[in-house]
């Protein structure tokens, strides 16, 4: 094989998929993906514009056809592989799908796709079949011809396989006890993950913190389970296995070793990865405060949310070949956030969409775009700790957060940059959907594409934006200055029960000393409210321990005599009556 960079375009219908299988790859040395669609459509044009600059920037495609999903998406995926292949002959495709028929996947080998990943593959395996299939060779995770033609070359992998069951027994005890292992660390990793994240209630953090400890303890088992002869037996290659070439190997051993401090690559890439586990959750605001995403389908919302952050993914990728440098992220920090917006707008609705409205057809993104200085001033250039995640993922440097300094590499760190990352993905999101709901809020095509069911009625969605346009008065003359006055910055967050809110310490005095007006009124009534607070109650304390000694002291004890004495006046009218019936029951 040859040592040439691998430079692959992907083509997956899966948002999830693509964004994980991307940021597994980009801690990989000597393999870049130039490309990362969505459509076969999309993948044609980025190739055409290719092939005009730079015929080999590509060396390698990777697709899914159909996702599994129905014979007739299947069928359009083998028809776009013969469409490929007859304008890019000489262009190596790797299929990496769920897909197991072997029908169809030896009408994918007929076609001319030169190589089958199964969808799950381990990363190093599933490396070594890329670079295998973009050297000129294939790779077949399933032969379809080995069932169809028992005398093919593919007999060499059955043979492989009768080998590896002649193994001992030890050797396959011990390979399922590392599959558990890795298993459990996949789960307990992303327990951790959820115990880290704020505002949990204490009965969840409760069962989360129980089945950690179940998991550390299940995982101590497994590593009791093996001999001290099996574990010499680890470190033994299998002989009929192929080995990798020098490059490969040494890319992925540099992934399994690289110190964070060595590679941001791959601080970026553990924390991306955590956000996507996160983005899993159910995605309801369970705060009191109306978001603008809250009028979209949960599907809508998380969509939107994951192409935000693969456009921050590509967006400090090219930070990094610019060699920016660190005072230059606090000048363009409002350019950056204001290009993610734009870049985030434009593919999610696409960026030739119409609508038509009347009689006039209206590009949405040109209309929505219109509106940039509005949602700039509402809300982009309002987010806070923004140039503090650019610099942890471009620089490592360490984060202050609640006036503590956490590492670079710390998990601490991580947690914190979690919560930034978080709060910037869904404010953004926010900055997505108010333009739309500004120009084509009940407009009936918007209305059943995005909105969830309980918001679709004119007067719901008018209500929504009323609320909408209260939280923002309240928030510029209210919670905006007690915030300031209070040094705090509110972040929302992605909690196991949906979207919630934080609060984390920040100095903002250089805020405080600009406000005027409204604002400022309500910070100095704020401290006006301390300043007498203490001597109120005190006032309050006393006049009430006053009131309480008259109510119970005088006027109880007044009640109380006169209720005695009204209690013994009817108890001796009583007894005269008694004895004047006595007295005439008497015979004369």
């Amino acid at each position: 094989m040859s040592d040439r960079p691998l430079k692959l375009l992907l083509i997956d219908q899966d948002p999830i998929f693509r964004l994980g299988l991307r940021v597994a790859l980009e801690a990989i040395p000597n393999l870049e993906a130039i490309a990362v669609v969505e459509t076969d459509t999309v993948a044609l044009q980025i190739l055409a514009e290719i092939a005009e600059k730079d015929p080999n920037q590509v060396n390698l495609v990777v697709l899914e056809f159909g996702n599994g999903r129905s014979t007739i998406s299947q069928q359009l995926g083998l028809q776009f592989c013969r469409q490929f292949r007859a304008l890019y002959p000489n262009l190596p495709i790797l299929l990496l799908s769920s897909v197991q028929e072997q029908g169809l996947l030896l009408a994918a080998k007929s076609i001319g796709v030169n190589g089958y990943c199964l969808k799950g593959t381990p990363l190093p395996e599933l490396v070594a079949a890329m670079q295998e299939v973009a050297d000129g060779g294939s790779y077949w995770f399933r032969d379809p011809e080995a069932i169809i033609t028992p005398n093919s070359p593919s007999t060499d992998a059955i043979n492989r396989v009768s080998l590896h069951s002649a193994l001992p027994f030890s050797k396959l005890r011990n390979n399922l006890r590392l599959s558990g292992i890795a298993n459990i660390d996949a789960t307990l990793a992303a327990v951790t993950a959820q115990l880290q994240v704020p505002g949990l209630p204490v009965l969840d953090r409760a069962i989360l913190a129980g089945q950690r400890r179940e998991l550390l303890a299940a995982r101590w088992l497994l590593n009791r389970l093996v001999s001290p002869q099996e574990r010499r037996e680890e470190q033994i290659p299998v002989a009929d296995e192929p080995p990798l070439t020098s490059s490969l190997s040494s890319a992925i051993q540099q992934r399994q070793t690289a110190s964070p401090l060595l590679s941001p690559g791959t601080l970026q890439s553990a924390l991306f990865t955590s956000c996507i586990t996160k983005l899993q959750f159910p995605l309801r605001n369970v705060t009191d405060i109306p978001l603008e995403i809250d009028i979209f389908r949960e599907e809508k919302k998380r969509e939107l949310l994951y192409l935000i952050l693969q456009k921050l993914a590509t967006q400090l990728d090219d930070l990094r070949t610019s060699q920016i440098e660190m005072n230059q992220v606090y000048e363009l920090k409002n350019t950056l956030i204001r290009d993610l917006w734009q870049a985030a707008i434009t593919d999610f609705f696409g960026k030739f969409t119409r609508i038509k409205i009347v009689n006039l057809n209206i590009e949405i993104v040109n209309l929505l775009l219109q509106n940039t200085e509005v949602v700039q001033r509402d809300i982009l250039n309002r987010i806070p700790l923004v140039c503090e995640l650019y610099s942890y993922l471009l620089f490592q440097t360490e984060l202050n957060i609640d006036n503590i300094s956490y590492p670079a590499v710390s998990a601490e760190a991580k947690s914190q940059a979690l919560m930034i990352l978080e709060n910037l993905l869904i404010q953004v999101a926010n900055g997505v959907v108010q333009p739309l709901l500004n120009y084509l809020a009940d407009v009936e095509e918007i209305k059943q594409n995005f909105y969830g069911r309980q918001l679709i009625s004119t007067r719901e969605i008018e209500r929504f934006r009323n609320n909408l346009s209260w939280k923002y008065r309240l928030k510029n003359y209210i919670k905006e200055p007690k915030a300031v006055f209070e040094s705090r910055y509110e972040l929302f967050v992605i909690a196991p029960r949906g979207i919630a809110n934080t609060s984390v310490y920040a100095p903002r005095n250089q805020e405080l000393v600009k406000l005027s007006n409204i604002p400022l009124v309500v910070t100095l009534l704020l401290e006006f409210s301390d300043a007498i607070a203490p001597r109120l109650k005190s006032l309050l304390a006393v006049f009430g321990s006053g009131i309480v000694f008259i109510l119970t002291q005088i006027v109880g004890r007044g009640l109380g005599l006169i209720g005695r004495g009204i209690l013994q006046g009817i108890g001796s009218v009583s007894s005269v009556e008694k004895n004047f019936r006595r007295n005439s029951d008497r015979p004369k």
